[in-house]
């Protein structure tokens, strides 16, 4: 991975990657390889790459592959969450509807232990616990950050949703 370019105090974030149309493992590597050229933003861990059933949308829509990715950076939530549509506008994502196949999805999870609710950008993601998808490729990195206003480790909320009636 790489040093930033830039100095400051630095943040580690969370990001879940998934990808569910086209040459789904080409565009993940592709945004991660745009998230490593950032002056603000050094990779430092990656989970690998899972396929899962996707949720929520077409019934007929083809499987993701997911994943989790630890950065370091010095750019404030909103402008990571803003370099994360750049990057997913980039390679081609075009939003239409809620839940929709897509050829890349990044989604900011955590944001060191903070805690944001705009309009734009919520922190922890608001579904994260409820999602296998997000939970077992971040549980693989990232086992013991506490989510902050649940109070589990990630690996506890991946155990937890594993035993639940209706996981995701």
């Amino acid at each position: 991975m790489r040093s930033m370019r830039n100095g400051g105090s630095q943040t580690t974030a969370y990001i879940a990657i998934g990808s569910n149309l086209g040459d789904r493992a080409r565009y993940c590597y592709s945004a991660i390889s745009r998230l490593c050229e950032h002056d603000q933003i050094s990779v430092s861990r990656l989970s690998p790459l899972i396929e899962t059933a996707p949720v929520g949308g077409p019934v007929d829509a083809p499987p993701f592959l997911n994943g989790a990715i630890e950065v370091q950076t010095t750019l404030g939530s909103h402008a990571l969450f803003h370099e994360l549509q750049i990057i997913e506008n980039a390679i081609g994502r075009v939003r239409k509807e809620r839940w929709e196949p897509r050829v890349i999805d990044l989604d900011l999870i955590f944001y060191g232990d903070r805690i944001i609710s705009s309009d734009e950008l919520m922190i922890p993601h608001p579904m994260m616990h409820q999602r296998l998808f997000v939970l077992e490729p971040l549980s693989m990195i990232a086992p013991d950050v506490v989510h902050p206003t649940l109070q589990m480790t990630v690996k506890g909320l991946l155990e937890n949703l594993r035993t639940s009636a209706s996981p995701l």
